[in-house]
């Protein structure tokens, strides 16, 4: 092919005057910027004093003799264009990495330049200088700097750059041949260890045309492009595209032994401008393809905007999504409440520096408290007095709440009675509980829980009814997000990383999967159509099989699954086994039939539940329980309290008490 005539032609220039041009090259960027500005510079006055030259040439017919006249003309022609150049910053741009946009800004400041040169010789006029000439140069002086400038950039980038590239040179296809590929494969052009081979597009209108150079291939030709010609890698320029579309198209690409990298959404691309630092992997939720649902912006502000709004559990992956949000929808003041020192310090910096950018700053204040002890937990809400408030904290880890069950029931249980006890009595209006699915028929500790937690608000909901000014208590259970911690995407990137095993507990597993800030604009939205006791399910959409995702991660890196059907694969996907309170597969009901909402994916679930009298005298002796250490019996009310649970074998057998 032409391409690998080019290189094979570049390769035998670079091994016989590579050396001497490096050196040159590498003195001369290593001289001071200022330096190199008057290299630039005198070079440009030899090519204006070259242009008169070839300006008398063309215009007389013939080679003219360098005489005086001419060397008047260049010393005009000098004095005139080097002030324009210095207020056009001409010499402020960088040359090794000029394009279109300097050869445009170059071309106009060479416009700029001709006006003064035909005002001087057109209209006055000197003996033995044709008046042309002042038309004639500018052209020609335009086109010996844009030729010198382009040639600069070809032998720093092209040569220079890439003698110092030790590894081979990764070969790259863009998919989407639209502004934005455009602006990438540009960008690429100074990456020394990239070379782009093709664009696709699926506009059959541009199949075979070619921009800049490089040629664009409809999406059936994948088969041959990726495999006849080695392409290393596809990076997606698609950020206008659909999530669905996204996901077709990384679905096709999984077949082929290509690494994919992806551009972001157009709306992450503020200033409309590409590079390749833009460039990041392939995320779970292009492999969902799940496309957002636009926030309604009343439910967003109902229970936020002018309110003291409180967030626990402020630090973790879903409380600081939320005071993300939260913030945006212009609370009077923002409350964190957070146990750990250090993610109370890191969400509050972030959102100190979020606020103050804001037109009317929000009051940020952070709080640090332990749910579990009831008189700091009133004392909190009685300072602070918040009018909304998003119970996120909570222990979500499941082996670790397995394996230490005290310390599990009293967080999430007694955490939850405490603050939605001390809520109600200082007068809050709207107390949301972020829940979970492992909270239906659960097979752990943790999951039955947040069952638990579920079952306080809709007693206490039902205790007072419609009463008055009562607190509006309600519950928004959902599954997986991603990018949360202790979360698998992040481990089988790791694992990936390392050049596995990946590891799973068992190849059957399937999970419900969403993004955290959808999960949390769905949270506050769900808050915001509470009337007092709803148990609120997020549309989750289809549950994910574990070993299709560990599978498509794998090949979206580049590398193949090392099987019985392929031994020479790089990485091996093993199974471990469930762990202790593991579930095949989650659900989000208990119940059936649940109702719809005017938010399409926020449904109403229909559930049992327990009265408050006879749950408080449970609660009262599980209490007791965890004081005397007593995990076994605590757990074995907790299966009391929640018909469903169905403890792992770890549990069924006598558990010992440990230390909280």
């Amino acid at each position: 092919m032409l391409s690998d005539l080019i290189d094979r032609r570049l390769s035998t220039f670079q091994q016989a005057w590579g050396g001497a041009i490096v050196d040159l090259f590498g003195r001369l960027g290593a001289l001071p910027r200022r330096v190199r500005q008057i290299i630039v510079a005198m070079m440009d006055a030899a090519l204006c004093t070259i242009a008169v030259w070839i300006a008398f040439s063309l215009r007389l017919g013939e080679f003219y003799r360098i005489e005086t006249n001419i060397l008047a003309v260049a010393a005009a022609a000098i004095a005139i264009w080097f002030p324009i150049a210095w207020w056009r910053g001409v010499y402020r741009s960088i040359v090794r990495f000029s394009g279109a946009r300097a050869m445009a800004a170059l071309g106009m400041t060479v416009v700029i330049y001709t006006l003064p040169m035909t005002i001087v010789f057109m209209t006055y006029g000197f003996d033995g200088v044709p008046r042309t000439v002042a038309l004639i140069q500018p052209i020609v002086f335009l086109a010996l700097m844009a030729v010198s400038r382009l040639a600069i950039r070809f032998i720093v980038i092209d040569i220079v750059g890439a003698r110092h590239v030790a590894t081979e040179r990764r070969v790259v296809a863009i998919y989407g041949a639209g502004s934005a590929g455009q602006q990438l494969a540009s960008s690429l052009r100074h990456e020394p260890h990239v070379r782009v081979e093709a664009f696709i597009d699926d506009d059959i209108r541009l199949a075979g045309q070619q921009l800049d150079g490089i040629t664009v291939h409809p999406p059936t030709m994948l088969d041959p492009l990726l495999n006849d010609q080695q392409v290393d890698e596809v990076l997606l320029a698609l950020p206008s595209a659909t999530r669905s579309r996204r996901r077709d198209i990384i679905e096709a690409l999984q077949e082929y032994p290509v690494a994919v990298r992806s551009l972001p959404s157009m709306g992450n691309l503020i200033d409309g401008k590409v590079s390749v630092s833009d460039l990041r992997d392939v995320s779970i939720d292009d492999l969902l393809g799940r496309e957002p649902v636009r926030p309604n912006e009343l439910l967003i502000g109902k229970t936020i905007a002018g309110k003291r709004v409180m967030v626990t559990g402020a630090g973790g992956s879903i409380g600081s999504e939320l005071c993300r949000q939260i913030l945006c929808a212009r609370p009077a003041e923002l409350i964190l409440l957070e146990r750990s020192e250090y993610a109370l310090y890191a969400i509050g910096a972030e959102l100190d520096a979020a606020a103050a950018a804001l037109d009317a700053p929000v009051p940020i204040t952070p709080v640090l408290g332990d749910l579990g002890i009831r008189a700091s937990v009133q004392r909190i809400f009685e300072q602070y007095q918040p009018q909304t408030v998003f119970h996120a904290a909570a222990y979500k880890h499941v082996p670790l709440v397995e394996a230490n069950p005290i310390a599990g029931l009293r967080n999430n249980i007694f955490g939850t009675l405490n603050a939605c006890l001390a809520a109600e009595e200082v007068g809050v209006a709207n107390f949301v509980l972020i829940s979970t699915d492992k909270a239906v028929r659960p097979t752990n500790v943790m999951g039955a829980s947040k069952r638990v937690c579920e079952l306080i608000l809709q007693a206490r909901a039902q205790l007072h009814g419609d009463k008055r000014g009562r607190t509006i208590l309600t519950m928004v259970r959902f599954g997986n997000v991603l990018g949360s911690s202790g979360s698998v995407v992040p481990r089988f990137q790791r694992q990936i990383s390392e050049g596995g095993p990946v590891t799973l507990t068992h190849r059957d597993v399937t999970r419900y999967f969403m993004t955290i800030p959808e999960a949390a604009q769905l949270v506050i939205q769900a808050g915001a159509m509470a009337k007092g006791g709803e148990v609120f399910v997020l549309d989750m959409g289809e549950p994910v099989r574990i070993l299709d995702l560990a599978r498509s991660m794998i090949n979206l890196s580049g590398m193949t699954v090392r099987d019985e059907a392929n031994p020479d694969g790089d990485i091996e996907i093993r199974e471990v086994g469930l762990r202790p309170g593991e579930k095949l597969y989650e659900e989000l009901l208990i119940g059936d039939s649940p109702e719809p909402t005017v938010h399409e994916r926020i449904r109403r679930a229909n559930e049992a539940m327990l009265s408050w009298d006879a749950l408080n005298f449970e609660l009262g002796e599980m209490g007791q329980l965890l004081d005397r250490g007593d995990g076994a019996s605590a757990t074995a009310l907790l299966a009391r309290l929640v018909p469903e649970y169905k403890p792992s074998d770890h549990h069924r057998s006598e558990i010992s008490g440990e230390a909280s």
